[in-house]
């Protein structure tokens, strides 16, 4: 039996509602906890795919009755506004394409969470993540891959702190989905077959530009010139916040073949185009570096390296440039490497640490 006080992060969606079940039966004492968060309207009509929602929270209550836990409401929107919605619009303004469930996990639900469950006496805080933390033999705490791939979610989680760490359970990273629904059905949880969320629970429409032109106003980026990387006038964009490195659908261009975004300059407000083996890269540049399995980098260390959330990984030699910056040699061109993405490193299945991409 284990022991101790847990606030587990309960979005209403099955995942979380069985991490809950799970350290309860485990012995844990167990709080269910809702993150109320900034949305844009908070009155518009829900899709029931979102995450955070008020009907997320009417999920949540139900599952927490259900399983016989206290559950709460705690409030989040400033940190949330602050820390994801605002680096956002800010980071494609900038030209990048950022990851918000990233900087969501490292200050909402861990940073800010964490915080004030130790405030109320907690030892820990849980989620219904499909990933595991283990202690390595270096005494270092990683995220480690969950029992399935197909599930599994630790590239969204590389930024974590040691510290951190070491109050997080993940109960749900040792089963497969179809395990937890199964669990969820036998106990009999209303939320046994709903579906996983599939949005940015910000953005539930899809239309990032069309936010994005909302919250920065006049600061929106105005049309511009498609370009190659000669410099050659192809056309006019509708603005850099509608594009991302590697995008080949949406341009508009007439040239008798497939092209594709290459690169985004805000400076200029161009758009540069290329050809399929344009957006080919051997290497990257990374910094806000995050040590998680290793302590410290050295050169010429070599680790299965994602780029993004679903790429699935390939060889790399990673060299210190300086205190704050890596750079990132593959053994093979890879496609779209995308400035404001994550480069996360794995090592045995563990992440040994990861950056964000120039």
């Amino acid at each position: 039996m284990a022991g101790g006080k847990v606030v587990v992060g309960m979005s209403g969606g099955v995942d979380s509602s069985v991490a809950a079940y799970l350290l309860k039966e485990t012995g844990y004492d167990v709080i269910g906890v809702t993150m109320r968060l900034w949305q844009e309207d908070p009155d518009r009509e829900e899709t029931g795919k979102e995450c955070c929602s008020l009907s997320a929270v009417s999920d949540a209550r139900r599952a927490a009755d259900e399983i016989g836990i206290p559950f709460y409401v705690m409030n989040f929107d400033e940190v949330f506004k602050k820390n994801v919605v605002d680096y956002f619009v800010a980071e494609y303004l900038h030209g990048r394409t950022p990851n918000p469930c990233i900087a969501c996990n490292r200050y909402v639900k861990w940073e800010a969470l964490l915080k004030r469950s130790i405030e109320i006496g907690a030892d820990y805080i849980a989620t219904g993540h499909y990933a595991r933390v283990v202690k390595r033999e270096n005494g270092r705490y990683a995220i480690s891959a969950s029992k399935t791939d197909k599930k599994d979610q630790t590239y969204a989680l590389f930024n974590l702190t040691q510290d951190q760490l070491a109050h997080t359970l993940m109960p749900v990273g040792e089963y497969t989905k179809e395990e937890i629904r199964a669990i969820a059905d036998k106990i009999g949880l209303r939320v046994a077959n709903k579906p996983d969320s599939q949005e940015i629970c910000f953005i539930p429409d899809h239309d990032y530009a069309g936010f994005i032109a909302r919250m920065a106003g006049e600061k929106t980026p105005q049309c511009g010139n498609f370009v190659t990387a000669d410099g050659t006038v192809l056309g006019k964009h509708k603005g850099i916040t509608h594009y991302t490195v590697g995008q080949r659908k949406g341009l508009n261009l007439a040239m008798g073949h497939p092209v594709f975004v290459t690169k985004i300059c805000p400076d200029t407000n161009e758009v540069v185009i290329g050809e399929a083996k344009d957006v080919l890269c051997r290497e990257l540049y990374a910094d806000q570096i995050n040590y998680m399995g290793v302590g410290e980098i050295k050169d010429g260390m070599r680790f299965l390296t994602k780029i993004r959330y679903a790429h699935k990984g390939a060889m790399a030699a990673v060299y210190k440039e300086n205190e704050s910056k890596l750079r990132v040699v593959f053994d093979e061109p890879q496609r779209a490497v995308t400035p404001g993405q994550a480069v996360v490193f794995y090592e045995q299945d563990c992440i040994a640490g990861g950056g964000v991409i120039l």
